[in-house]
């Protein structure tokens, strides 16, 4: 493998760190490198500057403002969006349901959704998970009910993130219960947030925020006009969705990031005998975390190198499963780094502002190794498609 970058690819990644640094609002970025939650109106003006630029969704058809861009150009462009504290596309438009739309719904779908989607006039959230069904998806009971011209549906999803902020949410409901593999009767629907009959209850997290929500539909009436594909068939697209949201998930550029910010941190933090960054066993953590990074970088490579036909790689759950964990490692880090610091959550300026926010960073990042699939999915995925084992 060629670990240098050719002169296009390099010209690219130029152009691309020159943008997000210099171009890329400021004060975005600032709050992002701290840390600190971005409003509802700040994710839209981000996503809005990148898709003014064209950067917005690069792996979307030229056609709807994507990019004709390798797959090496689009790991580019993630990672040095990231090393540069730009917050990513909003994945529920971008990665989930816009590339659903592209390749199953209707041109008069398209043609509605896709140019508000990419630039987050339209704010999607997420209607997969419900209660008793998480894990299990074709457990979901979320029923959708032909009315006319009309989809009546009830039921309740849960975990829905930042449905307090979303237009729209793409949901899978049940169309026909009596279908003989439960898998074979879900729809995939488009519903309306402000549709009469639908309400968020917030879900108050360890932090103190509200990241995610229950989203309750009591008989909310939904055009058949807004079924994505087939009746029936939404299983197929949740897999097709599933399998792009996975993709891209290592987040390698926001670790290393993470990483050389909290060296210059541990720098600060003073011992007898100099800095924290100083003794050896922190030293030795840093050294083990950038050798993993390291390999994780070089597996990104490869992997977005060899990618031809647009499908992931088997070696996509590597990064996952690698990627989620890592963060989780350099995060835990920072608390232990920040010491009796990281236990004040305050805005009175008693410790340093990166000190408060690495417990509620550390918290909220115990999901990387869920969503997405868990790692123990992964493991499963690396096991029977690339070593081969049989269960």
């Amino acid at each position: 493998m060629q670990r240098r970058l050719s002169a296009d690819d390099s010209a690219l990644q130029q152009t691309l760190r020159h943008f997000f640094t210099e171009e890329f609002p400021a004060d975005l970025r600032e709050k992002v490198a701290a840390g600190r939650r971005l409003e509802a109106d700040d994710i839209r003006r981000s996503q809005r500057t990148l898709a003014e630029a064209g950067y917005a969704a690069p792996a979307w058809p030229v056609e709807w403002g994507g990019r004709d861009w390798t797959p090496l150009q689009r790991h580019i462009w993630s990672t040095e969006m990231q090393a540069a504290a730009v917050m990513p596309p909003l994945p529920f438009n971008v990665a989930m349901v816009g590339p659903v739309i592209q390749t199953f719904g209707s041109r008069e779908l398209q043609e509605r959704f896709l140019p508000k989607t990419l630039t987050a006039e339209i704010w999607w959230c997420q209607g997969f998970s419900e209660p008793g069904a998480g894990s299990d998806l074709a457990a979901l009971r979320t029923t959708a009910v032909r009315d006319g011209d009309h989809y009546v549906v009830n039921g309740q999803k849960t975990w829905t993130t930042l449905a307090q902020h979303a237009d729209w949410i793409f949901a899978l409901v049940r169309t026909d219960p009596a279908a003989p593999k439960k898998q074979q009767g879900i729809s995939f629907l488009l519903i309306d947030m402000r549709s009469e009959g639908v309400t968020v209850r917030p879900i108050r997290m360890l932090d103190g925020g509200v990241e995610i929500n229950e989203v309750f539909f009591e008989n909310v009436r939904v055009p058949v006009d807004q079924l994505v594909g087939e009746e029936n068939r939404g299983w197929t697209y949740a897999k097709f969705l599933l399998g792009n949201e996975r993709v891209g998930v290592a987040n390698n550029g926001m670790i290393k990031r993470l990483l050389t910010g909290l060296k210059h941190h541990a720098a600060q933090v003073r011992t007898p005998e100099g800095s924290l960054l100083e003794e050896p066993v922190v030293a030795a953590r840093f050294a083990e975390i950038e050798s993993r990074l390291m390999a994780l970088e070089l597996t990104a490579l490869r992997t977005s190198a060899t990618s031809h036909d647009g499908r992931p790689d088997p070696a996509s759950s590597i990064l996952k499963l690698v990627g989620s964990e890592l963060q989780q490692a350099v995060l835990e880090f920072a608390a232990d780094i920040a010491g009796p610091m990281s236990l004040v959550w305050d805005e009175l300026n008693s410790v340093p502002d990166w000190a408060s926010v690495t417990v509620p960073l550390d918290l909220n990042y115990r999901k990387a190794t869920i969503y997405g699939g868990s790692s123990e999915v992964q493991r499963m995925i690396v096991a029977s498609t690339i070593l081969g084992l049989k269960g």
